[in-house]
């Protein structure tokens, strides 16, 4: 296969801006970079459009944003009245002590609701079934009545923090849950089968190849309740020829017994499995997030000075699990967003039994840093996992969850890549944004879509074009321990591209999310065309 007369756009390499190159691929690789036309059997002519890597997002949930595909959607639902229709609407016939699923409300915003739903309100759904409804960010959810004293029965869940569990004037439970509290719901209770997730997964692929998207680093576990489920899931797929994608599977753990167990139970180790489908790293969630005030503070939030937020574990506790995964070879990614929470990743990858470089462990978020916390960064080289598209419905919304003298070190990229502290840039799907390069122009200029804050908001913390889709390619391919294979473009790398309709570096910066993928190849093989 030769695709001829296309300009090439790669971070950190000189290829000429205004030459036209050949491209020769041999099965799934890179096998040749020509400044002349090449011929052969398969020849396309590129008509001049832009060649450049296609992206390796590294971190979403990617069975969860396909179920919303074929599940209730309530992201719609600008009611409770609409949102109580369209759940009696999707499930007219329900199997007895079957699960009622919805995922995105948001009814902070429901002008007909005095407050927050609780399991109370959900009785106005006249269907006699568990009810299970995820809000919009992913973070909270609000259960029925009878799923409720369901969940009282559960001896384990009693053991989630207090925090995360709304409770009412009588000390009970209303129903309404957070962070831990609702993964552990998720886990124990859906239990879908491999068939349903490789449904699901079916239609929410394709939208990953539209945006140039080939290859994940996703976090499913808690939509599928079983490792060994959602590993079969994912392979199937891959057998039958449906995965058009590069695939590496995160393991949630509530606890050390958890880690243990799957260790003791299965050989494959972080990086290993099959040609498309690999163990990712162990999933460990640190604190919440700041819209509830759970995400871990070292001071009080500035418009509710009675709360820091919550960490989950006791320092202890995390670096027994740290060391344990780095003695098994085992990658952690440590969900992080608070400044405390950071701290408290930070001191248990300083262990030298975590093996922290070696293993290139992570840190989701990272939302607030403070400069001692960098310097700490700085020394040991986590990777930080970032999502710049979460700022442009945050920005303005900062000073609310952290102290001034901290706010300009919230989501501060330019100061890590300066202490060479790696990046990845990611969508958490279906949270952030698909696109990437909605998620680079967000990097690049820290405005929302429409331009504000003028100027950027605290725009020293702006980074390069280059930068950000480096983040996109081929950072995320050293998380793999694939850096020597794929994320640039090169001979024998594998042939994961995109063909784009105008040249990153040719549009001004402010136009960077219109750029559009034309096509998109994953090993040497076209599996998108707009």
């Amino acid at each position: 296969m030769i695709i001829n007369n296309v300009r090439i756009y790669q971070p950190s390499h000189p290829f000429g801006d205004d030459r036209t190159y050949a491209v020769k691929i041999n099965g799934d690789t890179f096998e040749t970079i020509s400044e002349q036309p090449l011929s052969g059997d398969e020849v396309i002519d590129g008509r001049g459009k832009v060649l450049a890597p296609s992206f390796n997002d590294s971190h979403m949930h990617l069975l969860r944003y396909s179920l919303l595909k074929k599940e209730l959607d309530l992201t719609e639902a600008k009611s409770w009245k609409e949102m109580k229709q369209m759940v009696e609407d999707h499930y007219d016939k329900i199997e007895q002590n079957d699960w009622i699923y919805g995922k995105g409300f948001n009814d902070g915003s429901f002008d007909d609701l005095d407050g927050l739903l609780t399991a109370e309100d959900l009785n106005e759904i006249h269907i006699d079934a568990n009810m299970y409804f995820m809000h919009q960010d992913g973070h909270e959810c609000v259960i029925s009545q009878k799923a409720l004293e369901r969940l009282k029965g559960e001896e384990a869940f009693k053991q989630e923090p207090d925090e995360f569990k709304e409770k009412d004037e009588h000390g009970e439970w209303t129903g309404r849950f957070k962070d831990t509290a609702v993964h552990y719901i998720k886990h124990h209770f859906w239990g879908r089968s491999a068939e349903d997730a490789k449904e699901a997964l079916k239609a929410g692929i394709p939208f990953l190849s539209r945006y140039g998207i080939t290859s994940v680093h996703t976090d499913d576990i808690n939509f599928i309740g079983s490792y060994e489920r959602l590993w079969q899931a994912y392979t199937q797929l891959e057998e039958e020829g449906e995965l058009p994608i590069d695939v590496h599977l995160h393991h949630y753990i509530f606890n050390i017994d958890d880690l243990v167990n799957y260790c003791r139970h299965n050989e494959r180790r972080t990086g290993q499995g099959t040609d498309r489908v690999r163990v990712g790293a162990v999933k460990i969630f640190l604190d919440g997030t700041q819209r509830l005030f759970t995400a871990a503070m070292r001071n009080p939030y500035p418009v509710q000075p009675d709360k820091d937020g919550t960490l989950i574990y006791t320092q202890d506790q995390l670096n027994e699990m740290v060391r344990y995964a780095g003695e098994q070879g085992m990658q952690v990614a440590m969900h992080a967003i608070g400044d405390r929470a950071v701290e408290q990743a930070l001191t248990a990858l300083e262990q030298p039994e975590a093996e922290t470089k070696k293993l290139r462990h992570r840190i989701i978020h990272a939302q607030t840093l403070a400069p001692d916390l960098i310097e700490r960064m700085r020394k040991i080289k986590p990777y930080v996992e970032t999502q710049p598209s979460f700022l442009l419905d945050e920005w303005d919304k900062k000073q609310n969850w952290t102290p001034e003298s901290l706010v300009p070190y919230c989501d501060a990229y330019e100061s890590m890549l300066k202490e060479h502290i790696p990046l990845t840039m990611s969508s958490d799907l279906p949270i952030g944004a698909l696109d990437p390069f909605v998620t680079i122009f967000t990097a690049v200029n820290r405005t929302d879509l429409d331009g504000r804050p003028e100027g950027g908001w605290m725009p020293q913390e702006k980074i390069s074009l280059e930068a950000a889709y480096t983040g996109f390619t081929k950072t995320p391919a050293e998380l793999e321990y694939n850096e020597g294979h794929k994320g640039i473009i090169k001979g024998g790398y594998q042939a994961d591209f995109v063909l784009l309709d105008q040249h990153p570096e040719e549009i001004k910066p402010e136009h960077l999310h219109e750029l559009s993928v034309l096509e998109t190849w994953h090993r040497g093989q076209r599996v998108y065309k707009r």
